[in-house]
């Protein structure tokens, strides 16, 4: 018999996600600051976002986020050898978050870390999670982005305060033989890039070894609005090359939720139709690592993305870091 090539592939089984109870909308935002609900839409094409209770922790929206994903993959927590938890905002600053919600989960095996690249969080953490998977040092997976960025922002800065909310989501991942075609279920292609250039350009003001506070959101909107399209767009490209796949073969784009404008701009520059864009920012705001498993999630949850269709994923955050994955669903 002639043989048959196998490759080991990253499948994503299940998907959830989990939002604060307290919705916030522009027009409550409005009577605390200097702004108003047109204002914000116009610009950013939200109208609401979720925050975080007092008390309630990052790692409470991941393990939240975690539980669903696994019921949604018909997983036990038991089966998990891998956490990865993508996150700018961690329960203290050591050990990793990941590990509170390993031990919430009752795993007590395996490994568990987080993984900091602000926006770009969930995709560095589902490229690592596909890495150690593939190689084997690592079989299924929760791959998780969480964030309370309610708790970085400066309140009176207008230019900020009214992008970002809090949320999470999280998939399951597991490594499964495959043909070593673009037919296969799971990750085909992934990429990620960074430039430190560009660290001022969006930054929180203190840290642990320069300032030994939380500090605030900083951000430069244009020159970061300047960079994410062509970033994103040259990303998206080098994915679909890596892969052999041309844009209009792909079924559904998740993009990171950062603003409209940005989605547009993104999806003109590839002749993406607009109507394969999942967009929730209208709903979530920028929810910076949990952005991306928040808004693959809604379009699982309300049947967009089905059995079989390619989904490709993409976000850019602060350092600059940017990047993005292809899977077939």
């Amino acid at each position: 018999m002639p043989h048959r090539f196998k490759l080991r592939r990253t499948v994503i089984e299940g998907v959830g996600s989990y939002l604060p109870a307290r919705c916030v909308t522009n027009e409550e935002l409005a009577q605390k600051v200097d702004t108003s609900d047109l204002w914000i839409r116009e610009r950013t094409g939200i109208r609401q976002r979720y925050i975080a209770a007092d008390g309630e922790k990052t790692s409470d929206l991941a393990i939240a986020a975690a539980k669903k994903a696994l019921e949604n993959a018909g997983r036990c927590a038991t089966d998990i050898d891998l956490i990865i938890l993508a996150t700018s905002t961690p329960d203290n600053t050591f050990p990793a978050t990941a590990t509170r919600v390993q031990a919430a989960l009752g795993i007590n095996s395996g490994a568990a870390f987080d993984v900091q690249a602000v926006c770009s969080g969930f995709m560095f953490a589902l490229n690592t999670a596909d890495a150690l998977i593939r190689c084997g040092q690592a079989d299924k997976a929760l791959v998780i982005g969480a964030e309370t960025f309610s708790r970085i922002l400066d309140w009176e800065d207008r230019a900020t305060c009214v992008l970002f909310g809090d949320g999470a989501g999280a998939v399951v991942v597991s490594g499964q033989e495959q043909t070593g075609t673009n037919e296969d279920r799971g990750i085909l292609a992934c990429k990620v890039h960074s430039d430190g250039r560009h660290y001022d350009k969006l930054y929180v003001d203190g840290g642990v070894s320069s300032t030994g506070t939380i500090g605030h959101l900083r951000m430069q909107g244009r020159e970061v609005f300047k960079h994410a399209v062509i970033n994103i767009a040259a990303v998206m490209r080098e994915t679909l090359e890596i892969a052999g796949i041309a844009p209009d073969e792909v079924d559904w784009f998740v993009p990171h939720q950062a603003n409209k404008r940005i989605l547009d701009g993104t999806a003109k520059k590839l002749r993406i139709d607009p109507e394969r864009v999942v967009v929730t920012v209208d709903r979530h705001g920028n929810t910076s690592a949990a952005s991306v498993p928040l808004a693959l999630d809604c379009a699982v949850r309300d049947g967009r993305i089905k059995r079989n269709d390619l989904v490709l994923l993409e976000a850019m955050g602060g350092g600059f870091t940017w990047g993005a994955a292809l899977a077939r669903w």
